[in-house]
């Protein structure tokens, strides 16, 4: 009999700003916590680890040759992931341990780039603690231009999860028709869209996401406030003249393939959200409207997509 249930969590933090191996111990944290409630899966909001780049938009992060923007970058790249390294290591054993999927929004130094320049990236990592897909955003947002590089198609692949398709985007993203259609044509139903933290968006899409896909759709939101940037942040006085005291709200929310809440946006709290959610309603959904089944039309409209990794030499040896 096929399996139809599963339990999921989202971990709406805050971050340890720029500290990955502080970050690294709350992921690990949270993910502990999620399988003490029989999560199969617990999701993480954008480049949770180790932050999203705040003080662009705070600190005239456009100016041109300038020490400050240069001083806070080479800081940010120094604290991003470098997965070859073992940067997640200890959140693959962890997720391994406990038996727990995670997906994990990372700023990535990308290796195979030659590890200068930073992508905004979401991992999936399944519960014997392989990490299955590293998908780098394709295309970063406004002021995200300025600090993130753009991605690749290699990350856009879904997962087999306990009788569902997990598959992901980052933020903006999910407004990318075209991506969304690469992961509906793999099957996905269980979508997770990763956020750095606002219930002004993630009210709107995540509930139209779930409505045109007839999927579960899981927005996971970030925080951060204040009190989050730590004392060792380059140019803290000069970020924090500029910075409300909440910067990223959170948001984070379910809605299930009718378009209907599961739980609307939670806002403001650090907190383990928890659901159960029920393949059936997948399934009841799908009777009059599937996108990439019987309401499809293959031979008259194709998407072609490239899954190539991106890299600048490739070396024969």
């Amino acid at each position: 009999m096929e399996n139809t249930q599963i339990k999921i969590g989202i971990a709406q933090i805050a971050p340890v700003w720029l500290n990955k191996e502080e970050s690294t111990k709350k992921v690990i944290s949270f993910i502990e916590e999620a399988a003490k409630e029989s999560c199969s899966l617990v999701t993480f909001g954008e480049t949770l680890l180790p932050g999203y780049p705040f003080w662009i938009s705070l600190t005239n992060g456009a100016e041109f040759n300038s020490k400050i923007q240069k001083e806070i970058f080479a800081h940010y790249l120094k604290n991003s992931i470098n997965i070859e390294r073992g940067d997640l290591k200890d959140v693959c054993e962890t997720a391994k341990q406990l038996k727990t999927a995670v997906y994990l929004g990372i700023a990535e130094r990308a290796e195979n780039r030659g590890g200068h320049s930073i992508y905004c990236s979401l991992v999936y990592i399944n519960k014997l603690g392989e990490i299955k897909s590293v998908h780098r955003k394709l295309q970063p947002t406004f002021e995200e231009r300025l600090c993130w590089s753009p991605g690749d198609g290699n990350g856009l692949r879904v997962h087999k999860l306990e009788g569902f398709t997990v598959g992901g985007l980052n933020c903006w993203e999910n407004w990318m028709p075209l991506s969304r259609t690469a992961l509906y044509a793999q099957g996905e139903n269980l979508h997770v869209a990763v956020w750095p933290g606002s219930a002004q968006i993630t009210n709107d899409i995540t509930r139209f996401v779930a409505k045109e896909s007839r999927s579960f759709v899981i927005s996971a939101s970030g925080l951060m406030r204040k009190e989050d940037f730590p004392a060792e942040t380059p140019h803290l006085d000069l970020i924090l003249a500029q910075a409300p005291e909440m910067l990223a709200n959170g948001g984070s929310c379910i809605a299930g393939p009718d378009g209907e809440w599961i739980i609307p946006p939670q806002i403001g709290e650090e907190q383990l959200i928890t659901a159960e959610l029920d393949l059936n309603s997948v399934y009841e959904e799908r009777q009059n409207f599937d996108p990439s089944g019987h309401y499809s039309r293959p031979d008259i409209t194709q998407l072609h997509v490239n899954r190539g990794r991106q890299a600048l030499v490739k070396f024969n040896d």
